[in-house]
């Protein structure tokens, strides 16, 4: 591969090595790039301090900050969104302020692009396929490639499940008409290659084969991957969820397939987050007359201590884009069980550093979950051996320096220097 250094704007508003899943992501890539090219970083004024104090090198940081609309767009997240990250029509009320995100940063490096002084730009956050890039025409018309990705997303909610109705909002529905959004069309058209993070995403795009490429969202840094500590096999099975406690988590399904090695005392559970499912899952185990611990948030380093302690990752999420826990947890020897979809469904080799279970109705899985717990409570050698080969996979083929070295390749075929890479979907679907 072509190691020269590439002089790259790199757009990721999201961006911020202090907080977790899409700024988290977005801080991570970026550094990786960082290492090995010439990165100029454009992203939102809140993560500038962070990002210096986390201490990677940049060729340049532009923060950029929308003046009186950042006061208007905060009370709006808190007071009409709740806070909410996850919701879909948030997504939706922040593609305007993400064009004048772009608008600006255009105005700023426009003399730039066109004097030659970049090889390339890409954007890597916001991850969402729904938030188009003034960019992508402006670039081709400068003759520079823009690369979009990874994106991840579009995941239709699935049939037979209750959790997915408690959640799935009317947005959703309405989802196709982001096609007619200013640039939506010409972000595809005029981008010169295309990233999506799951195979659900790569059949969504397949119209563009030519220049489409998979790679997961999310990444490891190599470093996280500590040996895993020797466990007694004659001590209950240690099972953790960690995430938001929303309904399409689904960690009741996850409950439901431990209560009877958690009735026989086979096994133990700790919830590490908390959400409006909180007391839902207390009822819940009340009901089933079974114990759990539920951590409420904790600090980042606080999870992670949670995960070299556990045996078993149990994330039975429905509609999961990336799932970092996931790559969290086979780098900390934890084995993990996960619905074979979206993200997740890429992420783990079954039967080798974990175990996918497929959707089809609620009770699907919670007999699926049932099952492989009670094989890996019975299997502990089996157990040793998934949690060294999932460490094993994430460091050689997860890391996030692997995935900047994938990105290379497929930046360098975009500049004509090398052949194109082939990075295909692990699913067919």
């Amino acid at each position: 591969m072509n190691t020269q250094r590439l002089r790259i704007l790199l757009l990721a508003q999201q961006n911020n090595p202090d907080w977790i899943s899409v700024p988290l992501v977005g801080y991570q890539h970026s550094a990786a790039l960082a290492a090995i090219h010439d990165v100029t970083l454009v992203t939102h004024f809140e993560n500038r301090e962070a990002i210096v104090k986390a201490g990677d090198t940049w060729k340049e940081i532009y923060a950029i900050d929308l003046g009186i609309w950042e006061t208007f767009y905060r009370w709006c997240f808190w007071n009409l969104f709740k806070g909410d990250h996850g919701s879909q029509i948030l997504t939706v009320f922040r593609i305007p302020f993400y064009f004048a995100f772009e608008a600006k940063a255009w105005a700023h490096y426009k003399k730039a692009l066109k004097g030659g002084e970049f090889d390339l730009v890409v954007r890597i956050t916001p991850v969402a396929p729904v938030i188009p890039s003034l960019f992508a025409s402006r670039c081709r018309t400068a003759k520079i490639p823009f690369i979009l990705g990874p994106i991840n997303g579009g995941l239709p909610w699935p049939v037979g499940y209750q959790q997915a109705e408690k959640q799935k909002e009317w947005v959703s529905s309405l989802r196709s008409f982001y096609t007619f959004l200013p640039f939506a069309r010409s972000t595809y058209k005029d981008a010169q290659a295309l990233v999506v993070g799951s195979s659900e995403t790569y059949r969504d795009y397949k119209q563009f084969a030519d220049k489409l490429f998979f790679m997961p969202e999310n990444g490891i840094r190599e470093s996280m991957v500590v040996e895993r500590a020797p466990r007694d096999p004659s001590l209950p099975l240690k099972l953790i969820f960690v995430g938001r406690l929303v309904p399409s988590k689904a960690c009741d399904i996850a409950l439901k397939a431990a209560a009877p090695l958690l009735l026989s005392g086979a096994a133990t559970f700790t919830v590490v987050g908390d959400g409006e499912e909180r007391p839902v899952l207390e009822a819940l185990a009340k009901e089933l007359n079974v114990s759990v611990t539920i951590t409420g948030i904790v600090p980042h380093a606080q999870a992670m201590a949670y995960f070299r302690a556990a045996d078993v990752l149990v994330f039975p999420s429905i509609r999961e884009f990336g799932g970092g826990v996931i790559f969290e947890a086979l780098a900390l020897g934890c084995v993990p069980l996960v619905s074979n979809y979206g993200g997740p469904g890429d992420i783990v080799l079954d039967g080798r550093t974990g175990f996918k279970i497929d959707l089809k109705d609620e009770e699907f899985s919670i007999a699926g979950f049932r099952f492989a717990l009670e094989r890996l409570a019975k299997d502990r050698p089996l157990l040793e051996t998934m949690a060294r080969e999932g460490q094993r996979y994430v460091k050689e083929e997860l890391s996030w320096r692997g995935k900047a070295l994938q990105m290379t390749k497929i930046f360098q075929w975009c500049l004509g220097r090398e052949a194109k890479p082939e990075y295909a979907p692990p699913r067919k679907l």
